[in-house]
């Protein structure tokens, strides 16, 4: 011990006025490690402690988890009980299911078979329309094919001249004929100077005869399209160029054969049986309309030329009601005598009826005493001796038989005035 000492108090360290031996240095350790131990020993019991707590909390969770398991065992037999009555009644209604869909089935097969058998009937009746509607349009077809051989059978005829200048004048002569009375025109009719105008028109009371002309400027008529359709300003000034020619040949034609002093009208018509053609001249060639006026005729279209004849029919119409003015007023003479006659017939009827109704107020008033009478007879009311008979004879006149304008018998009552 004693050797110890000195060793125990060997200098270690020094800090400040502060040493450090072994011996402190040996004692602090050893404070150390007791300190160690009591953390250690503290540490043990605190992870006993929580050991213990954990296996406390560890059995607490198990008896709840065997208290969870038992409630899920009881649900899950619960569930099962309730899967086996759904399963059931699945089972029923998947019964009921597959009856009403066989029932269904069922139903739409019959009316689909209903259903297909009524459109297979309106197919049938279909394609049978179908088939009259075919026949209809073959029909149709042939008409048109006729009538494309008559648009080219007319093509053929307004190619010609001399068959279009027929075509023009038979529809100048169907529009002439449909207009006027039979023997107020005549058509080619000879004049004086040896020409034959297409028609003349019969004018009334002596007056000269109308000149009707039809002229069909089909070629030059035709050039004007062909050059409105190239748009080429030289081939449409050539073609208004012999389009105007050709209607100033027919003017002067008209002009200079039939427009005869004394014989014909101041003024000729000249036909052109296309209301095409009348409104191009009319409305591209004002020149040549004022020189036909100035020659003194008048270009005409089917429908002018309709027009002007409804205008001579109404003339000639006057004309022959003038005629026979004188026989009217004849007419009328007579019958106004018989009205008058008739007028004295009725008055002398009224007459005759005023008189029977005077005869029937007399009637009434006699028949009317004598109903009174009847009644004093049936009241047994007889007055004085004569009194009645003389009222009676001062107011009832005595009835008489009478002749009447007629010739008939009537029965008069007549008082002592008359």
């Amino acid at each position: 011990m004693n050797d110890l000492q000195p060793l125990l108090s060997q200098l270690v360290a020094q800090w400040g006025a502060t040493t450090i031996t072994l011996g402190h240095a040996l004692a602090g350790i050893a404070l150390l490690v007791l300190a160690l131990i009591v953390v250690f020993g503290i540490a043990l019991r605190r992870a006993a402690q929580a050991r213990a707590q954990a296996a406390l909390e560890a059995s607490e969770r198990a008896r709840e988890a065997d208290a969870r398991m038992a409630e899920i065992m009881k649900a899950q037999s619960e569930m099962q009980g309730r899967m086996g009555t759904i399963a059931e009644v699945f089972g029923s209604r998947q019964a009921e299911l597959t009856k009403a869909i066989g029932e269904r089935l069922d139903g739409m097969t019959s009316r689909l078979g209903t259903s297909i058998t009524e459109q297979t009937k309106s197919t049938h009746e279909n394609l049978a329309k179908l088939q009259e509607r075919l026949a209809v349009i073959d029909t149709a077809q042939s008409n048109i094919q006729s009538l494309a051989g008559q648009v080219v059978q007319l093509q053929h005829i307004l190619s010609n001249k001399q068959t279009r200048g027929a075509f023009g004048q038979s529809r100048m002569e169907a529009i002439i004929a449909d207009g006027l009375p039979h023997g107020a025109y005549e058509f080619q009719a000879t004049l004086s100077n040896g020409n034959r105008p297409d028609c003349i028109v019969r004018m009334p009371n002596g007056a000269p005869d109308l000149v009707i002309d039809a002229k069909f400027p089909l070629e030059a008529w035709n050039a004007i399209r062909t050059a409105a359709e190239s748009e080429n300003p030289d081939t449409q000034r050539y073609a208004s160029q012999t389009f105007r020619r050709d209607v100033e040949v027919h003017l002067k034609a008209i002009s200079e054969k039939y427009l005869i002093q004394g014989e014909t009208q101041d003024t000729a018509f000249m036909f052109v049986p296309s209301e095409s053609i009348f409104a191009e001249i009319h409305e591209n060639f004002e020149a040549l309309v004022h020189k036909a006026h100035r020659a003194r005729i008048v270009i005409v279209s089917p429908s002018l030329l309709m027009l002007s004849i409804q205008v001579i029919q109404a003339v000639l119409k006057d004309a022959r009601m003038r005629e026979q003015a004188h026989l009217i007023q004849g007419e009328v003479i007579r019958l106004m005598e018989d009205v008058n006659r008739l007028d004295d017939r009725v008055r002398k009827l009224q007459t005759h009826f005023m008189q029977a109704n005077k005869d029937i107020d007399l009637i009434l008033t006699s028949a009317d005493k004598v109903t009174k009478r009847s009644a004093k007879i049936e009241a047994l009311e007889f007055g004085a001796p004569g009194s009645d008979d003389a009222e009676t004879a001062k107011d009832e006149p005595a009835p008489r038989v009478a002749a009447s304008r007629t010739g008939q018998l009537r029965l008069h009552v007549v008082d002592d005035g008359e």
